[in-house]
């Protein structure tokens, strides 16, 4: 009975860290299907059409198919697609991606042809658009920072369709010439991922000229969300769950001059939700607490690992818990150097290589999320101030450098006693709406963070992750165009 028990306990712990692991390793990647301003979830993808002189909303399922090597992406799209009334859209299209990496600059460049391109359209009247000539160049650039990857991108492009028509002479050719101009911008990171579209179109035709404007935006967002345990009789009174959502939203805006007609077509599809069980916090010393929910949330997600069941929430958040618990918290990748303990030293005298958490400080130092105290001293034990915490929350971003030409102000009131080092930080997060000041607007940088403020500070940081990022690249660029 007793080696049942242990056995069970050990089954307990593995299926727990199993779920942790899968959890802080699931990326989160977000992009319109194709180029035509269409939106899709598991089930279904629409796109509207606006080569006849009427616009046609097609929908079905299409295959996506997609094949990467170290340099090089090819995607491969299939649409088998219908209208309600009766029309039929066949398009088959690859795309070929070249990357190059320049790790020397920390981007990502991508350039995108199509390698192939069939495409026929059969109106309910008989009409039949057929794809002869096709043109396409997108070019892109992604600024890979510690804590989200952030990309903006161009297109251009042009389509020539032949159409036949019943009725028509059989030595009447009809040509349409659809010329596209476009960009796309996103984020990705381990909290979320949004990618807007917005392609202008220009539609020539042999009674006029057609003008479209597409606009896509696909999403998707984590949340962190609690739950209650309902019996009064529990070992725990409720814990986290992990709230996954997906959804794409696209606007056509459309004239025909011509014909004096004019409009709009919006679309949206969202997926499923899922969710994920997350383990509970059991701290004695949180009971109403004002931070009680960002601490809970950030052990659930195994930003702190503590076997204690005291937190100690007013104590001070030393340098070496703080960079570890960011680097957890935005599931950074990390260097293994367990290989090398005995080959390499330690960057800081004052930490150990054999360190459970060492990586995670290599890392940080590696990537320029934060420094030593000298060139060979970390001082992990130290408590951790207000500037340094900010600091390394806007170098994670790779944002220090959005801060004014020197010599500005930051909006606090105790400016003067800010850093040099930590002052573009203070002006970013303040702008960011990561950090605000207090009742005075003072900064207070030499102030030393508790484990709470801590907390809240990371949590803050994890929410403009989640949100901000999305509602900035979502709606505000869709309301802006």
């Amino acid at each position: 009975m007793i080696q049942f028990i242990k056995q069970f306990k050990f089954m307990l712990v593995l299926c727990l860290t199993l779920l942790l692991t899968n959890f802080l390793s699931t990326p989160v990647e977000a992009a319109p299907p194709d180029y035509s301003g269409g939106v899709a979830n598991e089930y279904t993808y629409e796109e509207a059409f606006f080569l006849d002189s009427y616009p046609i909303t097609f929908s079905g399922k299409p295959t996506i198919t997609e094949r990467k090597t170290k340099d090089k992406i090819t995607k491969t799209y299939r649409f088998n697609l219908t209208s309600k009334s009766g029309d039929k859209l066949t398009r088959s299209i690859v795309y070929e991606s070249t990357l190059e990496n320049r790790a020397d600059k920390g981007q990502t460049t991508s350039q995108t042809t199509i390698k192939s391109y069939s495409e026929k359209i059969t109106t309910a009247s008989k009409a039949v658009f057929t794809l002869d000539d096709f043109q396409f160049s997108q070019a892109a650039v992604n600024d890979n920072r510690p804590a989200s990857d952030f990309y903006s991108g161009d297109l251009v492009g042009r389509k020539i369709y032949k159409v036949t028509r019943p009725g028509a002479p059989k030595d009447y050719t009809e040509l349409i010439t659809v010329h596209m101009t476009g960009r796309n911008m996103g984020y990705e990171n381990f909290w979320g991922a949004t990618e807007t579209q917005i392609i202008d179109y220009e539609i020539i035709t042999n009674s006029g000229t057609t003008f479209v404007t597409s606009k896509v935006s696909d999403s998707k967002t984590k949340t962190l969300k609690y739950q209650p345990h309902d019996p009064s009789i529990s070992s725990f009174p409720g814990g986290h769950i992990v709230v996954s959502n997906s959804e794409m939203v696209g606007k056509y805006t459309y004239a025909y001059p011509y014909y004096s007609r004019a409009g709009v077509i919006e679309l949206s599809q969202k997926n499923a939700t899922s969710i994920e069980r997350l383990i509970v916090p059991k701290f004695r010393d949180l009971n109403k607490h004002w931070a009680k929910d960002a601490i809970e949330k950030l052990y659930s997600i195994g930003v702190f690992d503590e076997t204690s069941q005291f937190f100690s929430p007013n104590t001070p958040m030393n340098r070496y818990q703080y960079t570890i618990g960011v680097l957890k918290a935005v599931d950074m990748r990390v260097y293994d150097t367990k290989s090398k303990v005995n080959s390499t030293k330690s960057i800081f005298k004052d930490i150990d290589r054999r360190d459970k958490g060492y990586s995670y400080i290599e890392s940080a130092v590696n990537q320029g999320i934060i420094h030593g105290i000298t060139a060979d001293t970390f001082k992990p034990d130290d408590p951790i101030t207000r500037a340094q915490a900010v600091a390394v929350l806007v170098r994670a971003l790779g944002m220090e450098g959005r801060a004014p030409s020197p010599g500005y102000k930051t909006k606090f009131s105790d400016d003067r006693l800010i850093p040099n080092w930590a002052k573009d930080s203070a002006y970013v997060a303040y702008e960011l709406g990561l950090v605000q000041g207090d009742a005075h607007k003072r900064f207070k940088p030499q102030q030393q963070l508790t484990r709470a403020e801590a907390s809240a500070m990371i949590q803050r940081f994890l929410e403009f992750l989640e949100h901000d990022l999305q509602e900035n690249y979502r709606e505000d660029i869709l309301q802006m165009n």
